[in-house]
Protein backbone atom coordinates (compact mmCIF):
# COMPACT_ATOMS: atom_id res chain seq x y z
CA UNK A 1 0.00 0.00 0.00
CA UNK A 2 1.17 3.57 -0.80
CA UNK A 3 2.06 5.48 2.57
CA UNK A 4 2.98 8.71 1.58
CA UNK A 5 4.57 10.58 -1.77
CA UNK A 6 6.65 13.61 -1.76
CA UNK A 7 6.86 15.25 -5.42
CA UNK A 8 9.73 17.89 -5.57
CA UNK A 9 10.31 20.26 -8.76
CA UNK A 10 7.99 19.05 -11.11
CA UNK A 11 6.10 20.93 -13.21
CA UNK A 12 3.90 23.65 -10.91
CA UNK A 13 4.65 21.45 -7.91
CA UNK A 14 7.41 22.85 -6.01
CA UNK A 15 7.43 20.71 -2.73
CA UNK A 16 4.20 18.49 -1.59
CA UNK A 17 4.40 15.66 0.79
CA UNK A 18 0.94 13.78 1.28
CA UNK A 19 0.31 11.03 2.98
CA UNK A 20 -2.27 8.06 2.03
CA UNK A 21 -4.15 5.16 3.64
CA UNK A 22 -6.85 2.48 3.10
CA UNK A 23 -9.42 2.55 1.28
CA UNK A 24 -10.83 4.53 -1.75
CA UNK A 25 -9.54 8.04 -1.68
CA UNK A 26 -10.13 11.04 -4.16
CA UNK A 27 -8.60 13.69 -5.71
CA UNK A 28 -10.55 16.59 -7.20
CA UNK A 29 -10.07 19.68 -8.27
CA UNK A 30 -10.83 22.08 -11.09
CA UNK A 31 -9.49 21.44 -14.64
CA UNK A 32 -5.82 22.56 -14.89
CA UNK A 33 -4.91 22.84 -11.86
CA UNK A 34 -2.81 19.50 -11.33
CA UNK A 35 -4.49 16.90 -10.77
CA UNK A 36 -2.41 14.36 -13.82
CA UNK A 37 0.46 15.89 -12.55
CA UNK A 38 0.23 13.95 -9.17
CA UNK A 39 -0.09 10.43 -11.26
CA UNK A 40 2.61 11.41 -14.03
CA UNK A 41 4.82 11.72 -10.77
CA UNK A 42 4.18 8.65 -8.92
CA UNK A 43 4.09 6.69 -12.39
CA UNK A 44 7.86 8.28 -12.40
CA UNK A 45 8.34 6.98 -8.75
CA UNK A 46 7.33 3.34 -10.07
CA UNK A 47 9.69 3.67 -13.19
CA UNK A 48 7.54 5.33 -16.25
CA UNK A 49 9.46 6.66 -19.00
CA UNK A 50 10.93 10.29 -17.81
CA UNK A 51 9.75 13.71 -19.39
CA UNK A 52 12.64 16.43 -19.40
CA UNK A 53 9.12 19.01 -19.54
CA UNK A 54 8.04 17.76 -16.26
CA UNK A 55 10.98 19.49 -14.41
CA UNK A 56 9.80 22.93 -12.92
CA UNK A 57 11.93 25.36 -14.25
CA UNK A 58 12.37 29.08 -12.51
CA UNK A 59 14.15 29.78 -9.27
CA UNK A 60 14.73 26.40 -7.74
CA UNK A 61 13.65 24.49 -10.73
CA UNK A 62 15.50 20.92 -10.76
CA UNK A 63 16.33 18.08 -10.54
CA UNK A 64 13.32 16.97 -9.92
CA UNK A 65 12.53 14.30 -7.19
CA UNK A 66 9.48 11.96 -6.26
CA UNK A 67 9.56 9.83 -3.64
CA UNK A 68 6.85 7.10 -2.70
CA UNK A 69 6.89 4.96 0.23
CA UNK A 70 5.00 1.66 0.04
CA UNK A 71 3.83 -0.70 3.41
CA UNK A 72 4.40 -4.67 2.00
CA UNK A 73 2.24 -6.76 3.30
CA UNK A 74 3.29 -10.59 3.66
CA UNK A 75 2.25 -11.49 0.55
CA UNK A 76 3.61 -9.09 -1.48
CA UNK A 77 6.49 -10.69 -3.98
CA UNK A 78 8.31 -7.79 -3.60
CA UNK A 79 11.18 -8.89 -0.75
CA UNK A 80 11.99 -11.76 -2.86
CA UNK A 81 12.54 -9.33 -6.01
CA UNK A 82 14.74 -7.37 -4.16
CA UNK A 83 16.73 -10.05 -2.64
CA UNK A 84 17.37 -11.79 -6.42
CA UNK A 85 18.57 -8.73 -7.12
CA UNK A 86 21.41 -8.45 -4.34
CA UNK A 87 19.26 -5.94 -2.76
CA UNK A 88 18.05 -6.22 1.46
CA UNK A 89 14.55 -5.94 1.78
CA UNK A 90 12.54 -3.28 4.56
CA UNK A 91 12.81 -4.97 8.16
CA UNK A 92 9.49 -5.75 9.97
CA UNK A 93 8.12 -2.57 10.65
CA UNK A 94 9.50 -0.18 7.31
CA UNK A 95 8.52 0.93 4.51
CA UNK A 96 10.00 0.66 1.20
CA UNK A 97 11.21 3.69 -0.19
CA UNK A 98 11.21 4.17 -4.13
CA UNK A 99 12.66 7.29 -5.70
CA UNK A 100 13.33 9.17 -8.62
CA UNK A 101 15.49 11.98 -9.70
CA UNK A 102 14.78 13.63 -13.01
CA UNK A 103 16.86 16.27 -14.17
CA UNK A 104 16.31 19.12 -16.50
CA UNK A 105 18.53 17.17 -19.64
CA UNK A 106 15.94 14.63 -19.35
CA UNK A 107 18.70 11.87 -17.27
CA UNK A 108 17.33 10.33 -14.85
CA UNK A 109 18.15 8.14 -11.67
CA UNK A 110 16.64 5.27 -9.71
CA UNK A 111 16.74 4.50 -6.06
CA UNK A 112 15.03 1.62 -3.82
CA UNK A 113 16.01 1.94 -0.21
CA UNK A 114 18.74 4.88 -0.98
CA UNK A 115 20.69 2.02 -2.94
CA UNK A 116 21.02 3.08 -6.71
CA UNK A 117 19.57 0.38 -9.50
CA UNK A 118 18.37 0.59 -12.82
CA UNK A 119 15.04 2.27 -13.89
CA UNK A 120 14.13 -0.90 -15.51
CA UNK A 121 14.48 -2.76 -11.98
CA UNK A 122 12.10 -0.04 -10.45
CA UNK A 123 9.85 -0.33 -13.14
CA UNK A 124 9.31 -4.26 -12.12
CA UNK A 125 8.82 -3.63 -8.19
CA UNK A 126 7.09 -0.72 -8.99
CA UNK A 127 4.24 -3.27 -11.35
CA UNK A 128 4.09 -5.08 -8.34
CA UNK A 129 3.02 -2.44 -5.87
CA UNK A 130 0.68 0.13 -8.59
CA UNK A 131 -1.70 -0.56 -11.28
CA UNK A 132 -2.59 3.03 -12.84
CA UNK A 133 -5.35 1.26 -14.97
CA UNK A 134 -5.74 2.38 -18.38
CA UNK A 135 -2.30 4.30 -18.76
CA UNK A 136 -0.30 1.75 -19.55
CA UNK A 137 -1.29 -0.86 -22.56
CA UNK A 138 1.51 -3.59 -21.15
CA UNK A 139 0.45 -3.75 -17.47
CA UNK A 140 -2.75 -4.96 -15.68
CA UNK A 141 -5.93 -6.17 -17.47
CA UNK A 142 -4.77 -4.58 -20.32
CA UNK A 143 -1.83 -6.95 -20.94
CA UNK A 144 -3.37 -10.37 -22.57
CA UNK A 145 -0.33 -12.40 -20.52
CA UNK A 146 -2.80 -11.94 -17.74
CA UNK A 147 -6.01 -12.48 -18.22
CA UNK A 148 -5.52 -16.34 -18.02
CA UNK A 149 -4.54 -16.26 -14.43
CA UNK A 150 -7.15 -13.76 -13.52
CA UNK A 151 -9.62 -16.49 -14.98
CA UNK A 152 -8.31 -19.14 -13.23
CA UNK A 153 -8.31 -16.58 -9.91
CA UNK A 154 -12.42 -15.82 -10.93
CA UNK A 155 -12.93 -19.28 -11.04
CA UNK A 156 -11.24 -20.76 -7.70
CA UNK A 157 -8.95 -22.63 -10.51
CA UNK A 158 -5.86 -22.40 -8.60
CA UNK A 159 -5.42 -26.05 -7.07
CA UNK A 160 -6.16 -27.36 -10.57
CA UNK A 161 -3.26 -24.94 -12.43
CA UNK A 162 -0.99 -26.45 -9.29
CA UNK A 163 -1.86 -29.41 -10.29
CA UNK A 164 -1.03 -29.22 -13.72
CA UNK A 165 2.07 -27.14 -12.97
CA UNK A 166 2.97 -30.22 -10.97
CA UNK A 167 2.47 -32.53 -14.29
CA UNK A 168 4.12 -30.60 -16.48
CA UNK A 169 7.24 -30.34 -14.32
CA UNK A 170 6.94 -34.33 -13.83
CA UNK A 171 6.84 -34.42 -17.70
CA UNK A 172 9.97 -32.38 -18.02
CA UNK A 173 11.69 -34.28 -15.95
CA UNK A 174 10.72 -37.70 -17.70
CA UNK A 175 11.09 -36.12 -21.59
CA UNK A 176 14.82 -34.47 -19.92
CA UNK A 177 15.44 -38.51 -19.27
CA UNK A 178 14.78 -40.13 -22.18
CA UNK A 179 16.62 -37.31 -23.73
CA UNK A 180 19.74 -37.69 -22.33
CA UNK A 181 19.33 -41.98 -22.14
CA UNK A 182 18.75 -41.37 -26.07
CA UNK A 183 21.54 -39.39 -26.84
CA UNK A 184 23.85 -41.75 -24.56
CA UNK A 185 22.99 -44.70 -26.46
CA UNK A 186 23.47 -42.84 -29.87
CA UNK A 187 26.90 -42.44 -28.70
CA UNK A 188 27.35 -45.76 -27.56
CA UNK A 189 26.18 -47.22 -30.57
CA UNK A 190 28.27 -44.81 -32.73
CA UNK A 191 31.36 -45.82 -30.50
CA UNK A 192 30.19 -49.54 -30.71
CA UNK A 193 32.04 -50.78 -33.82
CA UNK A 194 35.62 -49.46 -32.14
CA UNK A 195 34.48 -50.82 -28.82
CA UNK A 196 33.22 -54.33 -29.87
CA UNK A 197 36.90 -54.47 -31.93
CA UNK A 198 39.27 -53.03 -28.64
CA UNK A 199 37.43 -55.68 -26.55
CA UNK A 200 38.25 -58.87 -28.71
CA UNK A 201 41.89 -57.12 -29.67
CA UNK A 202 42.58 -56.97 -25.84
CA UNK A 203 40.71 -60.61 -25.06
CA UNK A 204 42.96 -62.74 -27.50
CA UNK A 205 45.89 -60.69 -25.82
CA UNK A 206 44.59 -61.69 -22.35
CA UNK A 207 46.79 -59.32 -20.17
CA UNK A 208 47.48 -59.64 -16.57
CA UNK A 209 48.22 -57.20 -14.10
CA UNK A 210 51.85 -57.84 -13.40
CA UNK A 211 52.79 -59.68 -16.29
CA UNK A 212 54.97 -56.90 -17.86
CA UNK A 213 57.55 -56.95 -14.76
CA UNK A 214 57.44 -60.65 -14.91
CA UNK A 215 58.24 -60.81 -18.51
CA UNK A 216 60.91 -57.81 -18.33
CA UNK A 217 62.38 -59.63 -15.64
CA UNK A 218 62.79 -63.27 -17.22
CA UNK A 219 64.13 -61.30 -20.94
CA UNK A 220 66.87 -59.43 -18.66
CA UNK A 221 67.52 -63.26 -17.28
CA UNK A 222 67.21 -64.96 -20.81
CA UNK A 223 69.44 -62.11 -22.35
CA UNK A 224 72.52 -62.82 -20.52
CA UNK A 225 72.30 -66.65 -19.94
CA UNK A 226 75.30 -67.66 -20.83
CA UNK A 227 77.38 -65.72 -18.14
CA UNK A 228 74.28 -66.70 -15.83
CA UNK A 229 74.52 -70.26 -16.46
CA UNK A 230 78.03 -70.38 -15.44
CA UNK A 231 77.25 -68.29 -12.04
CA UNK A 232 74.87 -70.92 -11.19
CA UNK A 233 76.99 -73.40 -11.75
CA UNK A 234 79.59 -72.32 -9.95
CA UNK A 235 77.04 -71.78 -7.18
CA UNK A 236 75.64 -75.11 -7.25
CA UNK A 237 79.02 -76.14 -6.56
CA UNK A 238 79.88 -74.03 -3.67
CA UNK A 239 76.51 -75.20 -1.93
CA UNK A 240 76.32 -78.74 -3.42
CA UNK A 241 80.19 -80.17 -3.84
CA UNK A 242 80.80 -82.25 -6.85
CA UNK A 243 80.07 -80.49 -9.62
CA UNK A 244 76.63 -79.71 -8.04
CA UNK A 245 75.36 -83.05 -8.21
CA UNK A 246 73.14 -83.85 -5.75
CA UNK A 247 73.77 -82.54 -2.35
CA UNK A 248 75.76 -85.54 -1.34
CA UNK A 249 78.99 -84.41 -2.43
CA UNK A 250 82.05 -83.57 -1.27
CA UNK A 251 83.50 -80.20 -0.26
CA UNK A 252 79.92 -78.31 -0.73
CA UNK A 253 78.33 -76.21 2.25
CA UNK A 254 75.71 -78.39 2.36
CA UNK A 255 77.76 -81.16 2.58
CA UNK A 256 80.11 -79.03 5.19
CA UNK A 257 77.27 -78.30 7.50
CA UNK A 258 75.54 -81.68 7.55
CA UNK A 259 79.05 -82.85 8.94
CA UNK A 260 79.43 -80.08 11.51
CA UNK A 261 75.67 -80.83 13.16
CA UNK A 262 76.30 -84.60 13.14
CA UNK A 263 79.71 -83.72 15.05
CA UNK A 264 78.24 -81.41 17.28
CA UNK A 265 75.00 -84.06 17.93
CA UNK A 266 77.43 -87.04 19.12
CA UNK A 267 78.76 -85.00 22.29
CA UNK A 268 75.22 -83.26 22.71
CA UNK A 269 74.89 -84.81 25.55
CA UNK A 270 77.85 -84.15 27.50
CA UNK A 271 77.78 -80.39 27.19
CA UNK A 272 73.81 -80.07 29.32
CA UNK A 273 72.05 -79.04 26.33
CA UNK A 274 74.22 -76.00 25.10
CA UNK A 275 74.76 -77.38 22.18
CA UNK A 276 71.09 -77.27 21.35
CA UNK A 277 70.75 -73.84 19.94
CA UNK A 278 73.88 -74.37 17.66
CA UNK A 279 72.76 -77.86 16.08
CA UNK A 280 69.32 -76.37 15.82
CA UNK A 281 71.10 -73.65 13.93
CA UNK A 282 72.92 -75.61 11.81
CA UNK A 283 69.74 -77.67 11.02
CA UNK A 284 68.62 -74.47 9.33
CA UNK A 285 71.36 -73.68 7.60
CA UNK A 286 71.37 -76.52 6.41
CA UNK A 287 67.65 -76.60 5.24
CA UNK A 288 68.22 -73.28 3.43
CA UNK A 289 71.30 -74.57 1.39
CA UNK A 290 69.34 -77.06 0.09
CA UNK A 291 66.73 -74.99 -1.00
CA UNK A 292 68.95 -72.65 -2.61
CA UNK A 293 70.27 -75.73 -4.27
CA UNK A 294 67.02 -76.86 -5.32
CA UNK A 295 65.98 -73.44 -6.71
CA UNK A 296 69.39 -73.08 -8.36
CA UNK A 297 68.80 -76.52 -10.37
CA UNK A 298 65.10 -75.41 -11.15
CA UNK A 299 66.47 -72.41 -12.64
CA UNK A 300 69.45 -73.78 -14.40
CA UNK A 301 67.27 -76.35 -15.91
CA UNK A 302 64.44 -73.52 -17.08
CA UNK A 303 67.65 -71.59 -18.62
CA UNK A 304 69.11 -74.96 -20.72
CA UNK A 305 65.05 -75.91 -21.31
CA UNK A 306 64.14 -74.17 -24.44
CA UNK A 307 66.35 -72.18 -26.59
CA UNK A 308 63.41 -69.77 -28.29
CA UNK A 309 62.49 -68.86 -24.86
CA UNK A 310 63.80 -65.56 -25.03
CA UNK A 311 62.17 -65.04 -28.18
CA UNK A 312 58.79 -66.07 -27.35
CA UNK A 313 59.28 -63.77 -23.96
CA UNK A 314 60.08 -60.75 -25.99
CA UNK A 315 57.70 -61.21 -28.86
CA UNK A 316 54.82 -61.41 -25.33
CA UNK A 317 56.61 -58.41 -23.90
CA UNK A 318 56.85 -56.55 -26.87
CA UNK A 319 52.97 -56.90 -27.74
CA UNK A 320 51.64 -55.87 -23.85
CA UNK A 321 53.64 -52.66 -24.43
CA UNK A 322 53.04 -51.87 -27.77
CA UNK A 323 48.69 -52.55 -26.72
CA UNK A 324 49.66 -50.24 -24.10
CA UNK A 325 51.00 -47.21 -26.14
CA UNK A 326 47.99 -47.55 -28.32
CA UNK A 327 45.62 -47.17 -25.55
CA UNK A 328 48.05 -44.44 -24.05
CA UNK A 329 47.54 -46.61 -20.55
CA UNK A 330 50.17 -48.62 -18.63
CA UNK A 331 50.50 -51.96 -19.44
CA UNK A 332 48.99 -53.09 -16.02
CA UNK A 333 45.78 -50.74 -17.05
CA UNK A 334 45.17 -53.17 -20.23
CA UNK A 335 43.48 -55.71 -18.44
CA UNK A 336 41.03 -53.21 -16.31
CA UNK A 337 40.39 -51.27 -19.28
CA UNK A 338 39.48 -54.85 -21.14
CA UNK A 339 36.73 -55.17 -18.18
CA UNK A 340 35.40 -51.53 -18.55
CA UNK A 341 35.30 -52.28 -22.53
CA UNK A 342 33.04 -55.33 -22.29
CA UNK A 343 30.97 -54.01 -18.71
CA UNK A 344 30.52 -50.85 -21.38
CA UNK A 345 29.50 -53.09 -24.00
CA UNK A 346 26.97 -55.22 -21.74
CA UNK A 347 25.57 -52.11 -20.94
CA UNK A 348 25.00 -51.31 -24.17
CA UNK A 349 22.89 -54.06 -24.63
CA UNK A 350 21.17 -52.98 -22.09
CA UNK A 351 20.84 -49.35 -23.11
CA UNK A 352 17.73 -50.32 -25.44
CA UNK A 353 15.87 -51.77 -22.45
CA UNK A 354 16.29 -48.61 -20.33
CA UNK A 355 15.06 -46.01 -23.19
CA UNK A 356 12.09 -48.22 -23.48
CA UNK A 357 11.59 -48.04 -19.58
CA UNK A 358 11.90 -44.68 -19.83
CA UNK A 359 9.77 -44.09 -22.87
CA UNK A 360 6.60 -45.52 -20.84
CA UNK A 361 7.50 -43.20 -17.67
CA UNK A 362 7.34 -40.39 -19.92
CA UNK A 363 4.57 -41.49 -22.09
CA UNK A 364 2.55 -41.77 -18.34
CA UNK A 365 3.64 -38.66 -17.33
CA UNK A 366 2.57 -36.70 -20.50
CA UNK A 367 -0.90 -38.92 -20.13
CA UNK A 368 -1.41 -37.65 -16.19
CA UNK A 369 -0.48 -33.53 -17.67
CA UNK A 370 -3.19 -34.19 -20.35
CA UNK A 371 -5.73 -35.20 -17.63
CA UNK A 372 -4.89 -32.65 -15.57
CA UNK A 373 -4.90 -30.03 -18.56
CA UNK A 374 -7.74 -31.35 -19.90
CA UNK A 375 -9.87 -30.81 -16.78
CA UNK A 376 -8.43 -27.19 -15.88
CA UNK A 377 -9.50 -26.81 -19.58
CA UNK A 378 -13.05 -27.84 -18.66
CA UNK A 379 -13.75 -25.56 -15.98
CA UNK A 380 -11.82 -22.71 -17.41
CA UNK A 381 -14.38 -23.42 -20.40
CA UNK A 382 -17.29 -23.17 -17.09
CA UNK A 383 -15.33 -20.38 -15.38
CA UNK A 384 -15.37 -18.39 -18.55
CA UNK A 385 -18.93 -18.10 -18.85
CA UNK A 386 -19.71 -17.17 -15.60
CA UNK A 387 -16.89 -14.13 -15.73
CA UNK A 388 -18.63 -13.29 -18.51
CA UNK A 389 -22.18 -13.34 -17.65
CA UNK A 390 -21.14 -11.30 -14.33
CA UNK A 391 -18.82 -8.24 -15.89
CA UNK A 392 -22.37 -8.36 -18.66
CA UNK A 393 -24.01 -7.67 -15.53
CA UNK A 394 -21.68 -4.57 -14.31
CA UNK A 395 -21.81 -3.01 -17.55
CA UNK A 396 -25.16 -1.35 -17.84
CA UNK A 397 -24.78 0.57 -14.34
CA UNK A 398 -21.36 2.02 -15.86
CA UNK A 399 -23.04 3.60 -18.62
CA UNK A 400 -21.80 0.69 -21.10
CA UNK A 401 -25.23 -1.15 -21.69
CA UNK A 402 -24.33 -1.43 -25.62
CA UNK A 403 -21.06 -2.92 -25.14
CA UNK A 404 -20.32 -6.51 -24.58
CA UNK A 405 -17.65 -8.50 -23.06
CA UNK A 406 -16.16 -12.12 -23.66
CA UNK A 407 -13.20 -14.40 -22.57
CA UNK A 408 -11.75 -16.56 -25.44
CA UNK A 409 -10.35 -19.42 -25.03
CA UNK A 410 -7.96 -21.23 -27.21
CA UNK A 411 -6.26 -24.44 -27.80
CA UNK A 412 -2.03 -24.22 -27.65
CA UNK A 413 -0.25 -26.32 -30.44
CA UNK A 414 1.81 -29.17 -28.18
CA UNK A 415 5.34 -26.74 -28.38
CA UNK A 416 3.54 -24.32 -26.27
CA UNK A 417 2.27 -26.54 -23.38
CA UNK A 418 3.36 -25.19 -20.17
CA UNK A 419 3.23 -25.15 -16.11
CA UNK A 420 -0.12 -23.23 -17.14
CA UNK A 421 -2.06 -25.78 -18.86
CA UNK A 422 -2.98 -26.20 -22.54
CA UNK A 423 -4.98 -22.75 -23.27
CA UNK A 424 -4.97 -19.41 -24.29
CA UNK A 425 -7.00 -17.04 -22.74
CA UNK A 426 -7.49 -13.32 -23.75
CA UNK A 427 -10.34 -10.89 -23.06
CA UNK A 428 -12.10 -9.09 -25.82
CA UNK A 429 -14.84 -6.89 -25.85
CA UNK A 430 -16.94 -4.64 -28.44
CA UNK A 431 -18.14 -1.27 -27.10
CA UNK A 432 -21.04 -0.68 -30.57
CA UNK A 433 -23.42 -3.76 -31.70
CA UNK A 434 -22.87 -4.83 -34.60
CA UNK A 435 -18.78 -4.37 -34.01
CA UNK A 436 -16.53 -7.34 -33.91
CA UNK A 437 -14.56 -8.17 -30.69
CA UNK A 438 -11.15 -7.47 -29.88
CA UNK A 439 -8.64 -6.80 -27.32
CA UNK A 440 -8.98 -4.06 -24.17
CA UNK A 441 -6.58 -1.45 -26.29
CA UNK A 442 -9.36 -1.22 -28.78
CA UNK A 443 -11.27 0.58 -26.80
CA UNK A 444 -10.71 4.44 -27.78
CA UNK A 445 -12.42 6.34 -25.17
CA UNK A 446 -10.34 6.75 -22.04
CA UNK A 447 -13.26 7.24 -20.08
CA UNK A 448 -15.26 3.69 -21.33
CA UNK A 449 -11.98 1.90 -21.19
CA UNK A 450 -11.29 3.17 -17.78
CA UNK A 451 -15.16 2.18 -16.65
CA UNK A 452 -14.88 -1.05 -18.28
CA UNK A 453 -11.34 -2.09 -16.35
CA UNK A 454 -13.11 -1.02 -13.52
CA UNK A 455 -15.64 -3.34 -14.16
CA UNK A 456 -13.41 -6.24 -14.60
CA UNK A 457 -11.54 -5.19 -11.43
CA UNK A 458 -14.98 -5.25 -9.13
CA UNK A 459 -15.98 -9.11 -11.03
CA UNK A 460 -12.14 -10.20 -10.88
CA UNK A 461 -11.50 -8.63 -7.03
CA UNK A 462 -9.96 -12.04 -5.94
CA UNK A 463 -7.15 -11.70 -8.45
CA UNK A 464 -6.19 -8.34 -8.12
CA UNK A 465 -2.21 -8.71 -8.28
CA UNK A 466 -1.11 -5.20 -6.85
CA UNK A 467 -2.21 -3.83 -3.24
CA UNK A 468 -3.15 -0.48 -4.73
CA UNK A 469 -5.20 0.51 -7.88
CA UNK A 470 -5.03 4.23 -9.34
CA UNK A 471 -8.09 5.27 -11.97
CA UNK A 472 -7.88 8.20 -13.83
CA UNK A 473 -10.86 9.35 -16.47
CA UNK A 474 -13.11 6.61 -15.19
CA UNK A 475 -16.17 9.07 -15.05
CA UNK A 476 -15.59 11.02 -18.41
CA UNK A 477 -18.47 11.15 -19.92
CA UNK A 478 -21.04 10.23 -17.21
CA UNK A 479 -23.05 11.39 -14.58
CA UNK A 480 -25.92 11.26 -12.18
CA UNK A 481 -26.48 7.51 -11.67
CA UNK A 482 -24.24 5.77 -13.71
CA UNK A 483 -21.15 7.95 -12.01
CA UNK A 484 -22.87 7.00 -8.48
CA UNK A 485 -22.46 3.39 -9.53
CA UNK A 486 -18.80 4.31 -10.66
CA UNK A 487 -18.49 5.52 -7.02
CA UNK A 488 -20.07 2.49 -5.18
CA UNK A 489 -17.86 0.09 -7.31
CA UNK A 490 -14.56 2.00 -6.63
CA UNK A 491 -15.64 1.78 -2.80
CA UNK A 492 -16.51 -1.72 -2.85
CA UNK A 493 -12.76 -2.03 -4.50
CA UNK A 494 -11.56 0.16 -1.44
CA UNK A 495 -13.21 -1.95 1.15
CA UNK A 496 -10.04 -4.97 0.37
CA UNK A 497 -7.53 -2.91 -1.34
CA UNK A 498 -6.10 1.14 -1.50
CA UNK A 499 -7.96 2.53 -4.60
CA UNK A 500 -7.31 6.20 -5.75
CA UNK A 501 -9.09 7.76 -8.22
CA UNK A 502 -9.14 11.31 -9.67
CA UNK A 503 -12.31 12.92 -10.54
CA UNK A 504 -14.42 15.78 -11.71
CA UNK A 505 -17.61 13.75 -10.50
CA UNK A 506 -19.51 14.83 -6.73
CA UNK A 507 -20.94 11.39 -6.91
CA UNK A 508 -17.79 9.37 -6.95
CA UNK A 509 -16.07 12.07 -4.35
CA UNK A 510 -18.57 11.08 -2.11
CA UNK A 511 -17.65 7.87 -1.90
CA UNK A 512 -13.99 8.09 -0.48
CA UNK A 513 -12.94 7.75 2.68
CA UNK A 514 -10.15 10.77 2.21
CA UNK A 515 -10.21 13.31 0.15
CA UNK A 516 -7.25 15.53 -1.51
CA UNK A 517 -8.19 18.85 -3.04
CA UNK A 518 -5.30 19.81 -5.74
CA UNK A 519 -5.66 23.54 -6.50
CA UNK A 520 -3.65 26.61 -8.25
CA UNK A 521 -2.27 29.55 -5.63
CA UNK A 522 -0.28 32.25 -6.50
CA UNK A 523 3.48 33.06 -4.58
CA UNK A 524 5.84 35.29 -4.60
CA UNK A 525 6.15 39.29 -4.71
CA UNK A 526 3.13 39.77 -6.24
CA UNK A 527 1.65 36.49 -6.64
CA UNK A 528 4.12 35.98 -9.61
CA UNK A 529 4.78 32.44 -8.99
CA UNK A 530 1.83 30.13 -9.76
CA UNK A 531 2.16 26.62 -7.81
CA UNK A 532 -0.03 23.44 -7.29
CA UNK A 533 -1.00 22.68 -3.77
CA UNK A 534 -3.08 19.62 -2.52
CA UNK A 535 -4.83 19.25 0.73
CA UNK A 536 -6.38 16.83 2.71
CA UNK A 537 -10.28 18.05 3.38
CA UNK A 538 -11.82 18.11 6.65
CA UNK A 539 -15.37 16.98 6.61
CA UNK A 540 -16.45 20.38 6.21
CA UNK A 541 -14.00 21.18 3.54
CA UNK A 542 -15.16 18.39 1.47
CA UNK A 543 -19.10 19.39 1.82
CA UNK A 544 -17.98 22.65 0.37
CA UNK A 545 -15.44 20.90 -2.24
CA UNK A 546 -19.10 18.47 -3.42
CA UNK A 547 -21.12 21.32 -2.87
CA UNK A 548 -18.57 23.13 -5.39
CA UNK A 549 -18.49 20.64 -8.17
CA UNK A 550 -22.22 20.57 -8.18
CA UNK A 551 -22.49 24.02 -8.50
CA UNK A 552 -19.78 25.72 -9.70
CA UNK A 553 -17.69 28.44 -8.26
CA UNK A 554 -20.91 30.29 -6.79
CA UNK A 555 -21.86 27.42 -4.12
CA UNK A 556 -25.96 27.55 -3.16
CA UNK A 557 -27.82 26.17 0.10
CA UNK A 558 -29.32 23.96 -2.04
CA UNK A 559 -25.90 22.93 -3.62
CA UNK A 560 -24.59 21.77 -0.23
CA UNK A 561 -27.85 20.25 0.69
CA UNK A 562 -27.28 18.00 -2.43
CA UNK A 563 -23.68 17.54 -1.09
CA UNK A 564 -24.88 16.22 2.28
CA UNK A 565 -27.15 13.56 0.02
CA UNK A 566 -24.15 12.37 -1.65
CA UNK A 567 -22.12 12.23 1.55
CA UNK A 568 -24.74 10.29 3.16
CA UNK A 569 -25.41 8.25 0.14
CA UNK A 570 -22.39 7.48 0.09
CA UNK A 571 -21.58 6.06 3.35
CA UNK A 572 -18.98 9.04 4.44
Amino acid sequence: MLVSLAIRDIVLIDNIELAFGSGLCVMTGETGAGKSILLDSLGLALGARADASLVRGGDGGGPAVITAAFALDAASPVPELLVTQGLAPPGPGENLILRRVLNADGRSRAFINDQPVSVSLLRRIGESLVEIEGQFASHGLMAPATHRAALDSHGGLDDMRHEVARCHQALGRAEAAVEAAEEALAKARAEESYLRHVAAELAALDPRPGEEDELAGARAMLMHGEKLAEAMAAALTDIGGGGGGGGGGDGGAEARLGAARRVLAREAEKTGGRFDPIIEALDRAEDAAAEAHALLQAASHELDADPRRLETVEERLFALRAAARKHDVAADALAPLRDKMEADLARLDESTGTVDRLNTTRDQARAAYLEAADTLSRHRATAAKALDAAVAAELPPLKLDKASFRTVIEALAESEWAAHGIDRVHFEVATNPGMPPGPLARIASGGELARFLLALKVVLQRANAVPTLVFDEVDTGVGGAAAAAVGERLARLGRDIQVMVVTHSPQVAAHGVRHLRVRKSRRGAHGSAVVTTVDELTATARREEIARMLAGKRITDEARAAADSLLAAGGT
